[in-house]
């Protein structure tokens, strides 16, 4: 991409209204994406009574959605490239709504399976194409702040799965709740046709970017790419510990939080959501905080390991120690989140350890290792609380007591003491990508 400095021009620049409209529908997937993400977390009985799983089976469940999300990284990019964002945000709003509707009828796990594998591989466009829109239908030093709106419309999704889903459920159920947000899905893809154009002259107005084609991309300069990219120690070992970051935030709060909560506190389904919201509010909003801290600093090593171990302690302390009251609990776990937050960190920290010519590929890279987090833990997790099942029933559905969860989150503890030591050996890049071999 080569970047044209705004000049005087007889054609002008997109009005910013325009500008929000086109991108902001792109930004509703985005939204669906995260909402669609946690969403289990708040109907746990449910979907455990209804398809007769246990929490094995419902953690492969919920994982399924990450099967498909990091298996479409790296395609993504290309597909933006080669169909435009307008096809690719169409056809991943149409994928969305049938993937949901799938869900929403199935009568069995298997369906069920189909309908979340849909949805994650749908969604997972939506990122990349919102960065593509906003690279043409907005000026440069707009970028940052368009990419932390965009963060934001993220958490605001995965926080009406929250106490918002949870009330919706208790109203009319969760299938008719799934029903109505296929109905979302297919109106975005409608909108997105209608209104969204790649790029401001086939509106009329000036792009602020001027894109050349890169020729010659074929299969074997892809697995080229790839494997320059594992030459550098960084994006072998970053990839792991943004996992283990971003893991443990996705599983107990988009999973087995709320259901822990209740047996430990004897929280409410509602209650429970409020608080695992909180913890992703935390998460979301440390994020841009840590990003400017380490620009500031012009280092990112130190910050990330720092990061990492207070994340482990606050972890370790609000899911093992028993005797911590609820608002002492939900001080450290907010916390605790907060330290995740570094995972922002880690994304620069990945594209800064390669040339710059890698970036692209190196982004798709971290993105799919950060993803495989949640996609292992959240089934492995549900395997490990049917290992420790005494046997308890409530209306057919399994129950699970403190030492069962408290058992299988030391797999949580335990990927973040793995990512503090794989942190310390990392290299320093002092904010800049290293200079071509």
């Amino acid at each position: 991409m080569i970047l044209r400095e705004p000049s005087p021009s007889p054609v002008p620049y997109p009005p910013l209204r325009l500008s929000w409209l086109v991108w902001g529908l792109g930004a509703w997937l985005y939204f669906v994406g995260f909402y669609q993400r946690v969403a289990p977390a708040v109907m746990t009985d449910q979907l455990m009574s209804d398809f007769q799983i246990t929490a094995a089976a419902l953690g492969n469940f919920s994982a399924f959605y990450f099967y498909s999300y990091v298996a479409m990284q790296i395609p993504t990019g290309l597909l933006v490239d080669h169909w435009g964002p307008r096809r690719l945000l169409t056809t991943g709003a149409i994928v969305a709504a049938l993937g949901t509707a799938f869900f929403a009828m199935a009568d069995h796990v298997v369906l069920a399976n189909v309908g979340r594998l849909l949805i994650g591989g749908s969604v997972a466009v939506a990122w990349v194409t919102l960065m593509k829109i906003a690279m043409h239908w907005f000026p440069q030093r707009r970028f940052a702040f368009v990419t932390g709106v965009a963060l934001l419309c993220g958490v605001a999704g995965a926080v009406s799965a929250g106490v918002p889903l949870r009330l919706c459920v208790e109203w009319i159920g969760w299938r008719e709740v799934m029903w109505g947000m296929g109905l979302i899905c297919l109106a975005i893809g409608i909108l997105v046709w209608i209104v969204v154009r790649d790029d401001p002259s086939e509106k009329g107005y000036a792009s602020y970017i001027t894109a050349t084609k890169v020729a010659g991309v074929s299969p074997g300069s892809l697995l080229k790419g790839l494997g320059s990219v594992f030459q550098y120690r960084n994006t072998t070992l970053l990839p792991i510990a943004q996992a283990g970051m971003v893991g443990v935030v996705l599983t107990f709060c988009g999973l087995w939080g709320v259901p822990y909560l209740e047996i430990r506190y004897g929280l409410s389904a509602r209650a429970g959501a409020a608080l695992t919201s909180m913890i992703m509010i935390a998460w979301a909003l440390s994020g841009p905080l840590f990003g400017h801290l380490s620009d500031r600093f012009g280092r990112r090593k130190p910050l990330y390991v720092i990061a990492s171990v207070i994340a482990l302690a606050a972890w370790t302390i609000a899911i093992q120690v028993r005797s911590l009251p609820v608002s002492l609990f939900a001080v450290i776990a907010v916390a605790a989140g907060c330290a995740c937050g570094v995972v922002i960190v880690g994304f620069a920290y990945a594209k800064e350890s390669a040339p710059t010519r890698l970036a692209g590929t190196i982004s798709g890279v971290c993105n799919m290792g950060t993803m495989t987090g949640p996609m292992i833990l959240q089934p492995v997790l549900g395997w490990m609380l049917d290992r420790q099942w005494s046997g308890e029933t409530l209306a057919g559905v399994r129950v699970y007591d403190i030492q069962a969860y408290q058992t299988g989150f030391l797999l949580l503890t335990g990927w973040l003491a793995l990512t503090v030591i794989v942190a310390c050996f990392t290299r320093e890049t002092y904010c800049r990508p290293p200079r071509e071999p």
